[in-house]
């Protein structure tokens, strides 16, 4: 069974024609059948399409998200540190991450865009498709209590949490991360950033940021489609920056 969502585009005079497939579809590729229908049509409901739509389930979602992917860290891996099983799980709860579940079980096909976020491929939009996915589990939370939300996630995160997947840039160190240990390492400043500028629809926003390192008189940019993305970009500058302007050099024994 398929259910057509037809919109017309008013600039066009041919209507907006989009398939999306049954929620029972999604249930049988997460794993869970809900007992309140409702809370999954309200999960997989943009802002852009309705009132009642699935902000708060993200919220949720995402606390239920960093707390089972933490859990699952803590005890499949016992050499690493706290700063790591931060930084690993900071990792794979990023949009980056839930954009791989999200290829997964296709979530696109099921969630309620209105018209502007139609014609602008919101379908398709990485922080839509992850916003989505942490209200998919932040229903399943509220449905079938923390337990069904944990199978759910640790079944559609076996790929990524498999041994063989755990490659270096799932343990890599942002570059944030990295900036302010070389700077601190120097004996220097941590960086600060901030808002430039922000452009775009609220729901396609463009970010630039500003990393500034004050002592060595250095400021580089960064754009992005979040903040996080803009200063993430903007910290990966500085810190070529600084590495050409302080190099590690050993003291003479």
């Amino acid at each position: 069974r398929q259910r057509q969502m037809c919109i017309r585009d008013r600039t066009m005079s041919v209507p907006v024609t989009r398939v999306l497939l049954p929620a029972e579809e999604l249930e049988a590729r997460i794993g869970y059948q809900f007992k309140n229908k409702a809370l999954l049509k309200r999960a997989l409901t943009h802002r852009s399409f309705a009132a009642e739509h699935n902000e708060r389930l993200e919220f949720l979602g995402d606390s239920v998200l960093n707390c089972v992917i933490g859990h699952a860290l803590f005890l499949r891996d016992r050499h690493f540190t706290e700063g790591v099983l931060s930084r690993v799980r900071s990792n794979l709860v990023c949009e980056k991450a839930l954009d791989e579940i999200a290829a997964q079980i296709q979530i696109g096909q099921f969630i309620y865009l209105g018209e502007g976020e139609l014609k602008t491929g919101g379908a398709d939009r990485p922080s839509i498709l992850a916003d989505a996915c942490e209200a998919v589990f932040g229903a399943v939370f509220l449905d079938g209590g923390f337990e069904e939300a944990q199978q759910v996630i640790l079944r559609l995160y076996e790929p990524i949490l498999s041994a063989k997947a755990m490659s270096s840039e799932r343990l890599a160190k942002d570059h944030k991360t990295l900036l302010q240990e070389f700077l601190q390492a120097r004996r220097l400043p941590v960086p600060t950033y901030r808002i430039i500028k922000v452009t775009g629809a609220a729901h396609c926003q463009h970010f630039v940021c500003a990393c500034s390192v004050p002592k060595a008189e250095l400021e580089e940019l960064g754009e992005g489609k979040s903040r996080r993305a803009a200063e993430q970009e903007a910290a990966g500058r500085m810190l070529e920056k600084v590495k050409a302007k302080f190099p590690y050099s050993k003291k003479k024994q």
